[in-house]
């Protein structure tokens, strides 16, 4: 059996978020020395929000990966899709993607929406491969200075269909 025929996915639990931190840490190359500590902070507070949905993939008992979304009226803004580095290119981030679209459909959204990193070119065709396209930049988003894109996904009102749209600017 493969990691990925054994992955689970299920909301988080408390016991969760030390692993999830620093899967966030690491995953996103959080500066300082508190930056442990920040994302254990902000994990129980999501933990809190009624909004918040937050996820693990697990392979047997071990977290692999995350995500954070918020469901606010008819949107899901998606804030972090992470996986421990040494489990990458597994089809993790995938499944978490795909989890992510489904508990949309659930929720009945409407649009989708997410900001990447715009050298991220391995988060940006996951997105592109869930249907996610290109609607905007957002210039100097990152504490680096690092512009993001941002990525939108649209469902048919009727149906909950995907609707292909394509990128409405280029990432050059």
């Amino acid at each position: 059996m493969t990691a990925l025929q054994a992955l689970t996915l299920r909301p988080i639990t408390a016991a969760d978020v030390p692993v999830v931190a620093e899967i966030h840490v690491t995953a996103f190359h959080e500066p300082g020395n508190d930056a442990l500590e920040r994302a254990l902070a902000s994990l129980r507070e999501e933990l809190d929000r009624p909004w918040a949905r937050v996820w693990v993939a697990c392979v047997g008992e071990r977290v692999v990966g995350a995500f954070v979304a918020w469901v606010v009226a008819d949107e899901v803004h998606v804030l972090d899709v992470a996986t421990h580095l040494r489990e990458r290119r597994k089809g993790i981030g995938r499944a978490l993607v795909t989890e992510l679209v489904a508990l949309a459909r659930r929720e009945h959204a409407r649009h989708m929406y997410l900001e990447v990193r715009r050298s991220n070119d391995a988060a940006i065709a996951l997105y592109r491969g869930a249907g996610f396209a290109a609607v905007g930049l957002r210039e100097r988003y990152y504490g680096d200075d690092e512009d993001a894109l941002e990525m939108a996904l649209t469902f048919d009102a009727q149906t909950g269909a995907v609707v292909p749209k394509a990128d409405d600017l280029e990432r050059g």
